[in-house]
């Protein structure tokens, strides 16, 4: 006997590639059910070789249901989560509802698959934000081997996150840039985003640092290791999908680039490009459509005792998002629900 499966948010661009990756990975479903908000009623959705008609969540009945896959804004999966949770359904949200509440696990498969024992309090479990599930893959392994001290991290980001909206400005304001009256100014980010970097992911808090960079740094700490110091910058750059990180990191122990190339390599969900010429490291393009996070220009920092530098890049919206979730549901149904 397989899974009844909910996807709440099925017609947003990580509910599709949520039901796209079930497809591909033979998740063990019996039935697949896509859900939305009213509006979106009776929109198909492609599901391997079947087509899903959108339904209401409003209405949905999640009794019966083992697993609902939450990919809406927080606003939402706050006031959707409990229709699953009060029958029964576990829920695992891809926002940022739930990410900081202290009796949700925020998980990570390759990272801190234990803490998912902690589901059963309030049958939820967060996804962290894309960016930080791409940076602690490839930390993990190396603060096994070497404690990590201090993360300093430069982010890179798509305009995947900012969503249709986002993806549509950035489209229309590049075709503009070369049509004469089809200008189209700035209204889903702050500045003009074809063509430049903003310098800005997420409102600005009260201490300077942005929503996004808060964000980040508390997750690392909640999912890797408290007492890491994190500093984070986080970009907006012109590229529809994928997401890159610069990253310096501090150790406490000295921990030589060829063996953190090795270390890396044999390590989970990673894959290491990294050749001392040109173009012998991987860049959003080449991630686009991968489930791996990828690794390159791994280096010795000189200007401390202990440093290395990293280039990681990864499809946000697969392993950032949507196969993130579809692997702690695999891991859910493996070490604890145990069907299919």
């Amino acid at each position: 006997m397989g899974y009844r499966i909910a996807v709440a948010g099925a017609t947003t661009d990580v509910g599709r590639e949520i039901l796209n990756i079930l497809a591909e990975r033979e998740f063990p479903a019996d039935e697949v059910a896509a859900l939305g908000p009213r509006r979106s009623l009776g929109t198909e959705i492609s599901f391997g070789d079947d087509t899903l008609k959108s339904r209401d969540i409003e209405s949905f009945d999640f009794g019966g249901y083992d697993i609902a896959l939450f990919a809406m804004d927080a606003d939402d999966a706050r006031k959707y989560a409990h229709l699953a949770t009060d029958q029964g359904c576990v829920v695992i949200d891809a926002s940022s509802a739930f990410r900081m509440d202290p009796a949700v696990p925020l998980i990570v498969p390759e990272v801190n698959p234990a803490v998912i024992e902690g589901y059963r309090e309030r049958m939820i479990i967060a996804s962290p934000d894309a960016a930080t599930a791409e940076l602690v893959v490839a930390l993990k392994p190396l603060h096994d081997r070497a404690r990590i001290r201090r993360v300093v991290a430069s982010t890179y980001q798509s305009v995947m996150s900012a969503g249709k909206k986002g993806m549509d400005e950035l489209w229309n304001q590049t075709k503009g840039m070369y049509v004469p009256g089809q200008e189209v100014e700035p209204s889903v980010f702050p500045r003009q985003m074809a063509f430049n970097v903003i310098p800005q992911v997420g409102d600005f808090m009260e201490d300077g640092n942005s929503r996004a960079e808060w964000q980040i740094k508390a997750e690392i700490k909640k999912i890797l290791d408290p007492s890491i110091r994190v500093s984070v910058t986080c970009v907006r750059v012109p590229v529809f999908v994928g997401d890159a990180e610069s990253v310096n990191v501090e150790f406490e122990d000295f921990l030589d680039e060829d063996e953190a190339r090795d270390i890396l390599r044999e390590s989970p969900g990673l894959l290491v490009i990294d050749k001392n010429e040109d173009g012998g490291y991987v860049t959003p393009v080449e991630s686009a459509g991968d489930f791996a996070t990828f690794v390159s220009r791994i280096r010795q920092d000189a200007t401390v005792e202990n440093g290395l530098n990293l280039w990681i890049v990864c499809d946000s919206l697969r392993k950032g998002s949507a196969l993130n979730l579809v692997q702690i549901a695999e891991l859910l149904g493996r070490d604890h629900l145990q069907k299919g």
